[in-house]
């Protein structure tokens, strides 16, 4: 029988407000995903779950990244959307800050997929998103918690794929050890929620600081970076 899904997200430490309820069975109930399984994060702004969809047979993992209606910053969140050129209409609405938040990281998330290894975005409503698990049986670690047995091999990666998101117009813009995956020795780029295009005005200023953070993490590792040369190679 399947479960009560009110029930089965009520045990999460009641995060879930009665509106984000009906949206969980909307996305549930058009097939997104079959059952609740575990919390992997449980944020200020977002809660990510992974879940289950099909039979046991054929049974295959996805995430569920739920923004918080209540507590989240949505004047941050604004002060990012209101400069991108894609959204230079939008109503500084609480809610309406959130679900268009939540459609932002859908549509970087489309968009970067076409260039590098990101979760596949699977479907947005209001302020849920349903994505690929990245990983097998557990998700995969963050890059923070995860050494690359090569970090020279690992960087070079990393550098390639900021290369590749700009020639395709895009800048992540909270790119660190944080939002990269290290999966089987591959980088995997997560959390595109501040993701935005290089027509943004801070667009550079974005560039440059996740490329801070990204060269602060691998010198630590022992690699010597010239971060001017990199910026070059990135935006050439």
């Amino acid at each position: 029988m399947q479960k009560n899904p009110r029930q089965e997200w009520k045990v999460y430490k009641n995060v879930f407000d009665q509106f984000t309820l009906q949206v969980l069975e909307k996305l549930r109930g058009q097939g997104h995903y079959d059952e609740l399984k575990s919390p992997i994060a449980l944020g200020k702004e977002a809660n990510i779950f992974s879940a289950v969809k099909g039979s046991r047979e054929s049974e295959r993992k996805v995430i569920v990244k739920i923004y918080r209606l209540e507590n989240c910053n949505f004047n941050k969140m604004y002060s990012y959307l209101a400069p991108d050129p894609r959204f230079h209409d939008l109503k500084k609405k609480r809610r309406l800050i959130i679900f268009t938040w939540a459609q932002r990281e859908y549509r970087n998330l489309l968009k970067a997929r076409d260039v590098i290894r990101v979760p596949m975005p699977i479907a947005v409503r209001d302020n849920v998103i349903i994505m690929e698990h990245i990983g097998r049986d557990e998700a995969a670690p963050k890059l923070k918690d995860a050494l690359p047995s090569n970090p020279k091999k690992f960087y070079d990666k990393t550098i390639a794929n900021m290369k590749a998101l700009h020639k395709a117009g895009l800048v992540h813009a909270d790119l660190s050890d944080f939002n990269i995956l290290n999966y089987e020795d591959e980088p995997v780029f997560i959390d595109f929620s501040q993701g935005t295009t290089t027509e943004h005005p801070h667009a550079d200023e974005y560039l440059e600081r996740d490329l801070r953070n990204v060269c602060r993490y691998f010198k630590r590792l022992g690699l010597k970076i010239d971060e001017k040369k990199e910026l070059k190679k990135i935006t050439k």
